[in-house]
């Protein structure tokens, strides 16, 4: 510790004038009395040696001389403790990595050498707090050297890159039971998208990550797994993502929001064969913005909208004719893009507004994909598979921390609900699920 530091025992309670006894100090006095002895001794509050790091240290100490008080059945230079076979056998010094940064500890041992402190474990040099800031820090997308980085620039704690893996390393057990945790019996509809991640197997190829996103009976999103494929045909590798789903419980699911991969509607029909396969709509505007110019997009926008807000399929098509007399010979790759997919776009046309409104509004998934594309273009490349799909992962736990948007999808489920077990005729009744 630095010259100015603060001896903390020295600060004691004012004696009370009427008794002469020390009188109650409450927390806030203790600590107003700590950052002042502090201050005026010219210690800074944290960084190195500071405030904090002092606070920690005795904190740490206190507990730690409370552990080995309970081992061996007496207090310190208690003569009850003579002779009874075991006693304190001093301290030995350990360095530990904690929130405030490094901090130096005594921990104490005992001459029969049983004592197994808890606070701070044998072998243990970083608190628990650490951990959680590094797995947060990678879920984020920094790569293991940005971390290792920032801990030594703000906490002034030199931890490498690979103890940083081995922190992150940490979530590959509870991924393997997240992925393999059963499922609920039915979900009103899954959303299935694909992105690709650059994985180096010999040499650096994109390679396809399958995510499956559910909106349960409760209207919460529930992201299902994560499946790395091989990067052969898509529709053949969602089928054995499907037959997984349904192995861990999935029985039935009333519709499937997919992008329009061919083959795509066979696979779900394989495994759930009562299941409506439905063209995601934005998706499809966004491919149609791939073939239209750049100042041509609000027009085209402008012009599809009354395609996918139609009241019935047969009013569908007749805007759909009407965007084909103005734009088709224009764009007519646009044109081709809707028909091939017009036998999974109309499906929820048929449907009322409510059903609608789940399967259209694809911000869940969107915000999904973008937290997912963040993380990995931080990255470049993964080394292997496992690694890219540790990084997902990560990334996908760290979706709403607080929690706000799980209650927000709640909040007006209700209608939907009633929609769904209305049109499917009570494949939702919660006493089946």
């Amino acid at each position: 510790m630095t010259e100015t530091a603060v001896e903390l025992e020295t600060v004691e309670p004012v004696e009370s004038a009427q008794s002469g006894q020390p009188a109650p100090v409450s927390d806030e006095q203790l600590v107003a009395m700590l950052v002042e002895r502090a201050r005026s001794e010219g210690l800074q509050l944290t960084g190195q040696g500071g405030l904090l790091q002092q606070l920690t240290k005795r904190v740490l100490e206190s507990a730690l001389e409370g552990e080995i008080t309970d081992h061996l059945g007496y207090e310190k230079h208690d003569p009850a403790g003579k002779n009874n076979g075991n006693s304190r056998n001093g301290t030995r010094a350990k360095t530990v990595l904690t929130d405030v940064g490094p901090v130096e500890v005594k921990v104490p041992r005992d001459t029969a050498g049983s004592f197994e402190p808890q606070i701070v474990k044998k072998r243990q040099r970083r608190l628990t707090g650490v951990d959680e800031m590094v797995l947060s820090l990678s879920a984020k997308g920094l790569t293991h050297g940005e971390i290792s980085a920032h801990l030594a620039e703000v906490y002034g704690a030199e931890v490498s890159k690979q103890t940083v893996s081995t922190i992150t390393d940490k979530v590959m057990e509870g991924m393997a039971e997240w992925q393999n945790r059963p499922l609920d019996r039915v979900y009103p509809v899954l959303f299935v998208d694909a992105i690709n991640v650059k994985i180096r197997d010999g040499q650096v190829a994109n390679r396809p990550v399958y995510v499956v996103m559910a909106v349960t009976v409760d209207g919460t999103r529930d992201i299902l797994g994560i499946w790395a494929g091989d990067g052969g045909e898509g529709a053949k590798y969602w089928l054995h993502v499907f037959t997984e789903l349904k192995n861990r419980g999935l029985d039935d699911v009333l519709m499937l929001v997919c992008d329009g991969l061919k083959g795509l509607p066979e696979a779900v029909e394989t495994v759930w064969p009562r299941t409506i396969v439905q063209t995601c709509v934005v998706h499809l505007l966004r491919n149609s913005f791939r073939y239209a110019a750049r100042q041509d997009w609000d027009k085209v926008a402008k012009a599809l909208k009354p395609v996918y807000t139609a009241p019935s399929e047969d009013a569908a098509t007749e805007r759909f004719l009407e965007f084909q007399e103005v734009w088709g010979r224009k764009y007519p790759a646009i044109v081709k893009l809707w028909s091939d997919a017009w036998a999974e776009f109309v499906p929820f046309l048929s449907f009322d507004v409510e059903i609608r409104k789940v399967i259209c509004s694809t911000n869940a998934i969107e915000s999904v994909n973008a937290r997912i594309r963040k993380a990995v273009r931080a990255r470049g490349h993964f080394p292997n598979e496992a690694a890219a799909l540790k990084c997902i992962y990560m990334a996908l736990m760290s979706l709403d921390p607080t929690g706000k948007g799980r209650k927000r999808w709640t909040m007006h489920w209700k209608a939907p609900l009633n929609a769904f077990q209305i049109a499917f005729e009570g494949r939702l009744t919660p006493s089946n699920n």
